[in-house]
């Protein structure tokens, strides 16, 4: 029901932002303001984006939780697509989200909206590598049936007999 409100009510709110400030200034600064925008909107995301993708690489090497540096980096690329998208209030909660503390809040309310049931850091099972898989004292058992072709040696396959061959 909120994804339907959102896809209803988001441009019904950009439409009427375009009439006011297009009445209030006129149509080609509008559209200058538009364009502008997402060109600004486009470096700020690229530079809050190399920022998230290195606290991401960071916490991955530290082995610390990732949970808050990918909300960063998921709410910058949301703030991307905003930003890109034309209109006045798509653009303001883009520019919003490019804020740390903004995304600080955000990141802490869906926090405490969210119910965790399990987390594990850390690697699974362990395998052994090398070209023997099994240890010395590893053994197999197991049964085999020997399977005979059922063509005729020296006959060829019926899969590569050519169209006047029968």
């Amino acid at each position: 029901m909120y994804l339907f409100l959102a896809f209803l009510l988001v441009p019904i709110i950009e439409i009427a932002l375009f009439i006011q400030v297009g009445g209030l200034i006129g149509l080609w600064p509008t559209l200058a303001i538009v364009v502008l925008t997402a060109v600004l909107g486009t470096v700020l995301v690229r530079t809050q984006g190399r920022m998230a993708l290195a606290n991401l690489q960071r916490s991955f090497a530290e082995l610390d939780d990732p949970t808050e540096p990918l909300a960063h980096g998921a709410m910058i690329l949301l703030s991307g697509v905003l930003l890109l998208t034309p209109g006045f209030f798509t653009d303001a909660v883009g520019f919003a989200l490019l804020v740390p503390g903004i995304r600080v809040a955000v990141f802490r309310y869906l926090k405490s909206k969210a119910t965790i049931t399990h987390f594990q850091m850390g690697t699974g099972p362990q395998f052994r590598a090398g070209p023997e898989p099994f240890g010395q004292d590893d053994v197999i058992d197991g049964e085999f049936t020997e399977v005979r072709p059922r063509k005729e040696p020296g006959k060829p396959s019926k899969w590569v007999e050519g169209p006047h061959q029968h």
